[in-house]
């Protein structure tokens, strides 16, 4: 399916004076969107410009590069779109989606699929609800479930009449220097590191070099949890799209790898796609040790925030990322609804519970070769 759609807008919605009003102020008076189906070709003819867009919109985090586009393509096969909006050759507003398909659980529309943040970016409110107006004609095209859009703050649209709020973004100010970092924390966690360190855990860093030892720990942590497993294609792509700036941690026991992470760095953010530690191994605080070495590799990068990711508040993740210092940042994730209900995907439902505990029992060999068939159609 190819598909280019281009329409004008003209006075986003004003009457004709304020039209008016708004040309004599020097305001877009002439609006061109276009949806776009992103091909190879068309990615490399329109990144350049969507990076520079997300750029001027003050974004630190590498969640919201354009980039994605790419990943979610050569990574999880999805399709994907982007609907910008132009004022002659400038872009006014951009909103990057992925088009998610499976046997399992039918068809959605994300903006974005594996990420935290996402969602549409504009230079106006009216803007930002006209592209929105296009994702929600997409999704009709396309027939799928929902169309779901990653806000951190709300967008103000009718067709948006669901939004999830039960989960924070956890984040850190990050200070000049590791040592005040190690300063702030508390006795607790500088002893649990310290622990580590004395049992002779190992620190590694590394690319491709790593993918190996940094799957291997987290399909078996995705089983125990009784969750399908990324493919490795995944995390392959996510290198490919960010020379330089995504890397993989691991933490050794006698050459064994037990905790690994994922870092990727924005512009003023580094976050933690995706992290996991071995049950078998807790009492050697290797996620402890994990986590401290990434939070100094992004105070070594000058790096304002460190994102650890979205938690449930009071839950056990949100504890573990609040004694790092940690805060709770708004989430909201707003959908339009076209069939069922939005918290049949979620596996805190507790719709899933029995093929939770049946995928526990798996070999991990199993979950590692089906997981990933299915958690692509997984939004």
């Amino acid at each position: 399916m190819t598909q280019t759609t281009r329409d004008v807008q003209s006075g986003a919605g004003n009457s004709p004076a304020q039209s008016a009003l708004a040309v004599s102020r020097g305001a877009p008076s002439r609006v061109e969107y276009r949806t776009e189906v992103c091909r190879d070709a068309v990615l490399a003819a329109s990144l350049p410009r969507w990076h520079g867009y997300v750029a001027s919109k003050g974004q630190t985090s590498a969640s919201r590069s354009a980039a994605w586009l790419a990943v979610l393509s050569q990574g999880l096969r999805h399709r994907p779109y982007c609907i910008e909006a132009q004022e002659g050759q400038r872009t006014v507003g951009l909103l990057p989606l992925a088009y998610v398909k499976g046997l399992l659980f039918g068809r959605f529309l994300v903006g974005l699929p594996y990420l935290n943040v996402g969602g549409v970016m504009a230079d106006s409110p009216d803007i930002a609800r006209a592209i929105i107006d296009r994702a929600v004609a997409l999704a009709d095209q396309l027939d799928v479930r929902h169309l779901e859009l990653r806000h951190e703050q709300p967008v103000e649209h009718p067709a948006l009449a669901h939004t999830l709020t039960t989960k924070v973004h956890m984040r850190l100010a990050l200070p000049a220097s590791a040592d005040v970092l190690w300063k702030g924390f508390n006795a607790k966690v500088r002893n649990q590191v310290r622990k580590a360190e004395k049992l002779g855990l190992t620190v590694h860093w590394g690319a491709l070099e790593l993918l190996s030892a940094f799957y291997d720990v987290f399909a078996r942590n995705m089983r125990d949890l009784g969750t399908p497993v990324y493919g490795r294609s995944l995390f392959a792509a996510i290198l490919r799209q960010f020379p330089g700036d995504a890397e993989f941690c691991v933490v050794r026991c006698e050459g064994r790898a037990v905790a690994a992470g994922l870092l990727l760095h924005g512009p003023g953010t580094s976050e933690v796609p995706s992290a996991s530690s071995l049950r078998s191994h807790n009492s050697t605080n290797a996620n402890m040790l994990l986590y401290w070495h990434m939070l100094q590799r992004a105070v070594a990068r000058g790096q304002g925030v460190f994102d650890f990711g979205r938690s449930s508040p009071d839950s056990g993740t949100y504890d573990f990322k609040k004694q790092w210092g940690a805060g709770p940042h708004g989430a909201a994730w707003q959908f339009y609804v076209r069939r069922g209900d939005v918290r049949d995907m979620r596996l805190e439902s507790g719709k899933y519970g029995r093929l939770v505990r049946l995928w526990q029992r798996l070999p991990v060999c199993v979950t590692r070769w089906i997981g990933p068939f299915i958690v692509r159609g997984i939004p």
